[in-house]
């Protein structure tokens, strides 16, 4: 097993991929590095935790918009790659029934951003985030997954964020620009990914003339249930810094942002691992289930040991680590970036399990499983946000990644996991 695992690994497509993908991920993790320190330096702990405030509401509206396209858009293409005219069905089927979501998401955001008063008081702030919906709608990452164009996805990610690196340096200049950060991150997305849309739609010649109004509403319709679980999973994702600015105020948004920009790197990375592996592990399974699992144990399995290697660095380092980022309280937020690193060694194990779960066809158990979970993680947040604040949201992070990899391995154990290979 161990000689067919490396002869998997040495295969020069998949291992070009990986280092292309590898190239451009790195790039677009380490930009917030270099632009935190500045943005905090100039805008305080309080603007930034504004700013994380709006780029939170921004992530969860993009799940409506997205509707399960990074994960069924993803299965489909890689399953039918080979096959133009059905590429060319789930491309412009997924782009209608994304504008129509689009639409109806930012007539509500706008809404509640005019009627509520705890939005109210940043709408500007909010309203710009808005135009990173905006560039997630025009997003064509899923598909280039599918086919595993890992080239495009790297240009467009170093092009995006290359456009918001300058774009904070030249215009985040006084404290209250902090309003503007967002609208440069959204730009960089447009602009990026319009370019390679574009690229797409020529370079495999499709046409939205051949859209047709029943595949929209059929696949608006068989997305629901794993849109309906993402929304748990972003709500999961998103509310602790909402939470906390809303119990503790801006500052300590502030403060639990830096963590999370810290460990959002590992977590980040971790889930565009998953967009890397998912799609060849759905095709693989098609053909051999024991090939898909030499596959996956192999690739998971090395990512598993970086992350943990990783994790310790950080908590050799953690003052260091934090002190880079300007904030005031250094020892504190240091004590609770400790705490923080299991989250990502927990994620190593969850988020491999979940693309066997998914590619194994079991999505109706993971939307349940993801539902329940997420309520009972949320519930706990909002019992001890108000009284541990950050230390109690990171509890309840780590109690959900455990509960989550012990259901998910329990779904799928009989049926693949301990299957001979």
């Amino acid at each position: 097993m161990l000689q067919k695992g490396i002869s998997l690994f040495k295969n020069q497509k998949q291992f070009s991929n990986l280092i292309i993908y590898g190239f451009g991920q790195g790039f677009n993790l380490i930009t917030p590095l270099l632009v935190i320190p500045y943005i905090v330096s100039i805008c305080g702990e309080e603007g930034y935790g504004k700013i994380g405030v709006g780029m939170a509401l921004a992530f969860f509206i993009m799940v409506f918009v997205d509707y399960g396209s990074e994960i069924v858009g993803v299965k489909e293409v890689a399953i039918n790659r080979e096959n133009h005219a059905e590429l060319e069905r789930i491309f412009v089927t997924t782009y209608l029934a994304k504008l129509l979501l689009l639409t109806a998401m930012l007539v509500l955001a706008s809404i509640f951003f005019y009627i509520i008063p705890y939005f109210s008081q940043e709408k500007t702030l909010f309203f710009f985030s808005l135009s990173m919906v905006v560039g997630q709608y025009i997003n064509p990452t899923w598909f280039l997954q599918g086919i595993e164009n890992f080239k495009w996805i790297t240009i467009l990610n170093i092009l995006s964020k290359v456009i918001y690196l300058i774009g904070v340096f030249l215009f985040i200049n006084k404290a209250e620009d902090y309003v503007y950060c967002n609208l440069l991150w959204g730009i960089g997305m447009i602009v990026a990914y319009a370019i390679t849309w574009f690229y797409i739609l020529f370079h495999h010649s499709f046409s939205f003339s051949n859209a047709k109004k029943s595949e929209v509403i059929k696949m608006i319709k068989a997305n629901f249930s794993i849109f309906s679980s993402q929304i748990f999973v972003s709500l999961q994702m998103y509310s602790p810094i909402v939470l906390i600015s809303f119990f503790g105020g801006n500052v300590m948004a502030g403060q639990y942002k830096i963590i999370d920009q810290i460990i959002v790197i590992f977590k980040t990375y971790i889930l565009l691992f998953f967009n890397f592996v998912y799609p060849r592990v759905c095709y693989l399974l098609e053909k051999s289930t024991d090939e898909a699992l030499r596959f996956w144990k192999l690739y998971n399995g090395l990512n598993f040991l970086f992350i943990v290697l990783s994790m310790m660095g950080i908590i050799f380092f953690s003052v260091e680590i934090v002190t880079y980022f300007n904030p005031k309280e250094i020892t504190t937020i240091s004590n609770l970036l400790k705490i923080a690193t299991i989250i990502p060694i927990l994620q190593g194990i969850t988020i491999p399990l979940k693309q066997l779960v998914l590619a194994s066809n079991k999505q109706s158990g993971y939307v349940k499983v993801t539902m329940i979970i997420t309520i009972i993680s949320l519930v706990i947040i909002l019992l001890i946000t108000p009284i541990y604040h950050v230390l109690g949201v990171l509890i309840a992070l780590i109690a959900t990644e455990i509960i989550t990899s012990f259901v998910f391995f329990k779904t799928i154990k009989n049926s693949l996991f301990l299957r001979p290979s």
